[in-house]
């Protein structure tokens, strides 16, 4: 779809929903809550429960959402589920948000979306939205209010209609070691307009050794002043006008909320939508999506940074508890947990409704949930134990998670970073090793070829698994022999389940991403590769190069990131050439490749230069495959191939620079993949410059850079003398 059918869109979903602005603010305001996590998988865990059903301090994580939106004023909820969409639309179902006076929850459910992008293009298929909306992942915890960012939003889009999202925003605190936030994720990188707060730059993948970024020489050109931040945390919670729903709509490309969507508009030249931030200082928002951050989130909660949703303030959905003194949490009354006199509960721990604590335990910085039972001589540290779970006497369990129905037989030890998962049996003095994943669910045999792709089975929502032969009956926890031989090795003596295998290179992830703090050699590892980066990165810069010149920071900041960014660079011609060909074999319209090319840039990171460059070398490379006799028809073919294809070329050539992009690349064909165009190089050019592809401006500067290359570089210019000499004659005419 071109840019003016676009806008059309646009203006048409903007005008279904109000025809008057005062109308617009008079409306309810609604929020769009997307129940699956489109971008993390929170294995084992999620195999058997959805994400936004993890209890976080005892109350399902769901609650704390929308007990904030019903508090910040949101009048009309729609939940989106996928994966999981039974549990899900049940627990809502039967919970107290169907019941909520002046606060509608409703659900919205499909087995067949795969991304966040799919899930908005059907909720605006459904056209229940009419009006600005919230949109937010049900893995975010916030006690925000909105007032100040919604009429922050609407004033702006008073003023203009291409300010179409609000993204909320939080000063966080990366560490300069890891490269990464206290909550776990990697250290993100945006660039904001300081007078208008608006978002220029969006990138979270930035180079983890040496925390380094590459900026487009153009959005400095283009703005006087930018306020670049490695300290800022995307909240996840963003204020949305409505034309947001159609513009995915129109672009089946955008899949990631912030991968796509979000740098698909700070990219797109064309439509000049704009994305504004408003940054909150004393409110909290967070979001949880790994298991670091479901460790400080909660922490957070505890120690009542989150308030009013903290465990002694009933919301919906918790159950009313005691503050004691020192942080301690219990539930409403001492007399409903049996704790041991010699048992020791520390500070800043929650413990669960009808929970039994044995004689000589403790436990410290941890939640217990409810109708747990914990033998004697228990160590429970810095861990999260879910309902239900037996921990028999002398058992050690160090910055742990524990889900629903686990036992752990006497003397079993979980060494810092473990996951038990659902009903899992570790048997007498095991010893789990760190940062395992232990579930009755063996690991799967078929992988998601997408990290944002985790489900598969349209009823169960669950993926495909090899065979589960000898898991525990649920009911009696009987094993046959077969199966018994196969867990004694793995659980020990009466343990039951699977420790899935860290893949290659996973358990960088693993310790970056656990409830268990980062052990002090990896920081060591890490401080020490720092400094000796840095070291590389001084001697690089005062290095001179072989003409005497320093080489440039971007050529020292680069590293061996280069091989990498030259293989993105060939892989994204390829992959244009073949979309190019593909076009021009099915006869496809010039606006639908533009698009295509656009998914291309947007996948690969690509500037409009680049696209320009391969757009040429993919026509270029059809003149030469088109039959041909001699140069003349060659030169013919070209001319013919560049007139039908101007539009798609044009559409990437913004700036001069570009169009000398254009040039440089043809020079290089000609000496390299396509020599066959050499004698042709100043025809080609003139064609170029009849077809208004290629400015002057663009062709003197060409050749004013080449003045002072070696004799070798000057081939081409040579070669067309008399056109560039003709061109300076004809502006100084001008002039």
């Amino acid at each position: 779809m071109g840019a003016q059918k676009k806008r059309a869109a646009a203006a048409a979903a903007a005008a279904r929903v109000s025809e008057d602005p005062d109308d617009l603010a008079r409306q309810p305001l609604q929020a769009i809550l997307l129940a699956d996590s489109f971008t993390t998988k929170f294995r084992p865990i999620t195999l058997e429960r959805p994400k936004v059903l993890l209890p976080l301090v005892n109350v399902p994580m769901i609650n704390y959402t929308l007990a904030w939106l019903e508090a910040a004023g949101v009048a009309e909820v729609f939940v989106f589920c996928c994966a999981h969409s039974k549990q899900v639309i049940d627990y809502l179902e039967n919970s107290e948000w169907f019941s909520q006076p002046n606060f509608t929850v409703k659900t919205i459910e499909s087995h067949n979306i795969i991304s966040a992008g799919d899930a908005l293009r059907l909720i605006y298929e459904q056209n229940v939205i009419h009006g600005d909306f919230v949109l937010i992942s049900g893995d975010t915890v916030s006690n925000m209010s909105l007032t100040q960012a919604l009429q922050e939003h609407k004033e702006r889009k008073k003023k203009d209609n291409n300010a179409v999202m609000t993204m909320i925003i939080k000063k966080s605190k990366p560490s300069p070691i890891t490269r990464q936030s206290r909550l776990g994720t990697d250290e993100l990188f945006m660039a904001i307009d300081p007078n208008t707060k608006q978002l220029l730059y969006y990138e979270d993948k930035a180079d983890h050794s040496k925390g380094t970024i590459c900026l487009d020489k153009m959005l400095l050109a283009e703005n006087p002043s930018i306020s670049l931040h490695n300290d800022k945390q995307d909240c996840y919670i963003d204020i949305c006008s409505p034309e947001v729903l159609s513009l995915f709509t129109d672009n089946f490309d955008y899949q990631h909320l912030r991968r796509h969507f979000v740098k698909g508009l700070l990219l797109d030249d064309i439509m000049g939508y704009k994305i504004f931030t408003h940054e909150i200082h004393s409110s909290y928002a967070a979001r949880i999506d790994n298991y670091r951050s479901y460790d400080i989130v909660s922490k957070d909660i505890i120690q009542r940074w989150t308030y009013p949703y903290v465990p002694d303030v009933k919301f919906c959905g918790n159950r009313a508890t005691k503050l004691e003194r020192r942080g301690i949490c219990f539930t409403a009354f001492n007399s409903e947990i049996e704790q041991s006199r010699s048992a020791q509960v520390g500070s800043f721990t929650v413990i669960g409704y009808g929970t039994k604590i044995g004689s000589n335990s403790k436990i410290s910085d941890s939640v217990i949930g409810e109708g747990c039972t914990i033998g004697s001589n228990v160590l429970i540290e810095g861990s999260y134990i879910w309902d239900n779970v037996i921990i028999e006497d002398g058992c050690e369990l160090r910055h742990v998670i524990v889900c629903d129905g686990v036992i752990m037989k006497a003397g079993a030890v979980l060494k810092p970073g473990v996951v038990l998962s659902f009903k899992v049996v570790i048997g007498e003095r095991f010893v789990v090793p760190a940062y395992s994943k232990v579930s009755l669910l063996q690991q799967p045999t078929v992988h998601d070829s997408d990290e944002e792709l985790e489900y598969a089975d349209n009823s169960s929502g669950t993926v495909e698994f090899s065979s589960i032969q000898g898991t525990a009956d649920q009911s009696n926890g009987e094993m046959t022999s077969e199966s018994s031989e196969a867990h004694k090795p793995k659980l020990g003596t009466g343990g039951v389940g699977y420790i899935w295998s860290i893949c290659e290179g996973g358990q960088e992830e693993e310790w970056r991403h656990s409830v268990a703090p980062i052990p002090e050699d990896k920081l060591t590892e890490l401080s020490e590769a720092m400094d000796d980066d840095q070291e590389l990165v001084t001697q690089d810069r005062t290095a001179l190069s072989t003409s005497g010149e320093l080489i440039s920071d971007s050529n020292a900041s680069e590293g061996d990131d280069n091989e990498d960014s030259k293989d993105d660079s060939v892989y994204f011609e390829k992959e244009v050439e073949a979309t190019f060909l593909r076009a021009v074999e099915e006869n496809v319209k010039v606006d639908h490749v533009i698009l295509e090319v656009n998914s291309l840039r947007l996948s690969y990171n690509m500037t409009s230069a680049d696209c320009a460059g391969a757009v040429f070398y993919s026509m270029m490379k059809l003149a030469i495959k088109t039959p041909h006799s001699s140069a003349s028809e060659l030169q013919q073919n070209t001319a013919n191939i560049i007139t039908t294809w101007q539009k798609l070329l044009k559409s990437y050539l913004l700036e001069i620079d570009e169009e000398i992009e254009i040039i440089l690349k043809f020079e290089e064909m000609c000496l390299e993949s396509a020599k066959e165009f050499s004698p042709l190089f100043a025809r080609i050019l003139h064609i170029l410059y009849d077809k208004d592809i290629l400015q002057e401006d663009a062709i003197l500067r060409w050749a004013d850079e080449k003045e002072g290359a070696d004799e070798s570089d000057k081939v081409f210019v040579r070669q067309s003398e008399k056109f560039i000499q003709w061109l300076r004659e004809a502006s100084e005419e001008e002039d």
